[in-house]
């Protein structure tokens, strides 16, 4: 009977041995998730049209807890580098972040930047994407922030502005046609053009790729059957360029993949209604209702970054008609903790990263 005592007992060894081993093996292969917080920020002048707006993007950056802000109105006034003069002053408050010098758009960091080119560089101020690559913990992630030409502002047109000039028309335009034709008349296709292409080549090298940006140009998203008569869409219903392009691209809308509703969440980014500048700076087409989407997060699918959130950071309300206008939706938005430094509001988006 000794025998099978000792093959029993092996049995069991082995057994509890593969327990063990596989207990290790799940524990080595355990995925490490962590919280990416990215922040799309158009600062309008570097906060200097608003007073003491400069600190008022400080504090907005802390409070958020940013690990990513794209920058949009970069400026670099007097000879004063901003990726230096905002790295000071969140240091000074205890906050460690990374950037490198750009101009008209600009980057910051959490963590280490490994990188950082103009991909798309400002001329004659039509518009810049600047482009980092940023190690993660070992991650790496192509960055991108866009400001993207302002001129041939096609989305005035069926408000009866002129987009280039602000100009009253002498009457609206509805025409897709034409609305398209001047669209593409501004240089904001080549820029996210650049985009996409560069965003390709670093897909293939395994990279992630998160875009931020102010676009001057609204979704296709937005623009829809069921809203054809609101914001003085006038019965337009666009396939808006850019926004398209990107989706036929594979890249998803933060914002929209959250709340997909544009009627319940129009989620208004300009032109926000910032309680410490008069009606004047504001409404570029006082008898319009220009309400819009035009600030962005995107990003490009991938099994290691999980979109959990997406919010607009701003004042509640917004301009239309040359008044503010306090209606009420259903958008997620958080409100400023003081000092609101610029005209548009702003995007958060929440990833979860997995390694």
């Amino acid at each position: 009977m000794l025998f099978p005592k000792l093959t029993y007992l092996k049995k069991y060894l082995l057994l509890l041995g593969c327990i063990a081993f596989c207990f290790i093996n799940i524990q080595c292969k355990q995925e490490k998730i962590i919280k990416l917080k990215v922040l799309q920020f158009n600062i309008w002048q570097e906060g200097t049209v608003v007073e003491n707006g400069f600190q008022g993007i400080v504090d907005e950056i802390i409070r958020t807890d940013a690990d990513l802000i794209a920058f949009s109105e970069v400026r670099n006034y007097n000879g004063v580098d901003f990726s230096k003069h905002i790295l000071e002053a969140l240091k000074a408050k205890g906050h460690m972040y990374y950037a490198q010098p750009s101009e008209d758009t600009g980057l910051l960091s959490r963590y280490p930047i490994v990188e950082q080119t103009a991909l798309y560089p400002v001329t004659n101020d039509h518009g810049s994407i600047t482009k980092a690559i940023i190690n993660i913990l070992g991650v790496e992630v192509a960055f991108y922030s866009g400001h993207l030409d302002y001129l041939n502002c096609a989305l005035y047109l069926p408000r009866g502005y002129d987009g280039s000039t602000w100009k009253k028309l002498d009457s609206i335009i509805t025409d897709v046609d034409v609305i398209q034709k001047n669209n593409l008349e501004s240089m904001r296709d080549d820029a996210i053009d650049a985009f996409i292409a560069d965003a390709e080549i670093e897909k293939q090298q395994g990279r992630l790729i998160i875009y931020g940006g102010d676009n001057n140009e609204p979704s296709h998203l937005d623009w829809i059957e069921a809203n054809k008569n609101l914001y003085d869409h006038n019965g337009v219903v666009i396939n808006w360029r850019n926004t398209k392009t990107l989706e036929n691209k594979g890249f998803k809308d933060a914002y929209r993949e959250i709340y997909p509703n544009p009627l319940t969440h129009p989620g208004f980014t300009y032109p926000a209604n910032n309680p410490l500048v008069p009606l004047s700076k504001l409404a570029w087409s006082p008898e319009a209702d220009d309400r819009d989407r035009i600030d962005f997060i995107f990003y490009y699918p991938d099994e290691r970054l999980q979109l959990k959130d997406s919010k607009i950071l701003g004042p509640i309300g917004d301009i239309s008609r040359n008044e503010r206008v306090l209606e009420l939706t259903e958008d997620a938005i958080i409100e400023p903790l003081n000092i609101w430094p610029t005209d548009h509001k702003a995007v958060i988006a929440e990833f979860a990263l997995k390694f």
